[in-house]
């Protein structure tokens, strides 16, 4: 289901492609505690502040269609978290279940041992299965669940925090200390 997609560095251009697939997301679902969605503005702010760091953002391009996106960031502000990431991964709501996901994390593993992130952590809004499953499935480690700390649809939603050791992990230092 991914012949002819393309995974790639994401470009300015992207822009509202990304700003809509998240959007849905933000209107349909609860993998974003989000109720308001992206301006296309605030998804060049985010494309700039990663190209700028080195941090991977990437999309699944099809014929110059975006499919989905992924990108990481520090998974907190502070310097002591500077080697640890925090995964954001969406797929445009109609290729869902293609395999598009599973190629994009995957790519972002690959690229954010690379940029020297050591962890990586993904934060499953709602606990959506979907996104737990595709996360296990790639060696992710259930590392906690927070219950009920979201409200989304008159729902309330858990939190489910995910891990997983990049290159060396912590089996020894990070080449550049904080």
């Amino acid at each position: 289901m991914t012949d002819g997609v393309v995974i790639r560095r994401v470009r300015q251009e992207d822009a509202a492609a990304i700003a809509k697939i998240y959007a849905h997301h933000v209107h349909h679902g609860t993998a974003s505690f989000d109720t308001v969605p992206r301006s296309v503005a605030e998804t060049l702010e985010r494309i700039a502040t990663c190209n700028g760091r080195g941090w991977p953002f990437l999309v699944a391009d099809r014929k110059g269609d975006v499919l989905g996106y992924c990108y990481a960031t520090q998974f907190r502000d502070r310097p002591a978290y500077a080697n640890t990431c925090e995964n954001s991964i969406y797929v445009r709501h109609d290729s869902v279940g293609q395999g598009i996901g599973k190629a994009l994390l995957a790519a972002l593993i690959d690229e954010s041992a690379k940029y020297g992130f050591r962890q990586m952590i993904a934060v499953a809004g709602g606990g959506e299965p979907a996104s737990v499953n595709l996360h296990k499935s790639l060696g992710f480690k259930e590392a906690g669940r927070m219950h009920c700390v979201g409200r989304k649809f008159g729902k309330w939603l858990d939190t489910v925090y995910l891990q997983l050791g990049l290159g060396a992990g912590d089996s020894v230092p990070p080449v550049h200390e904080p």
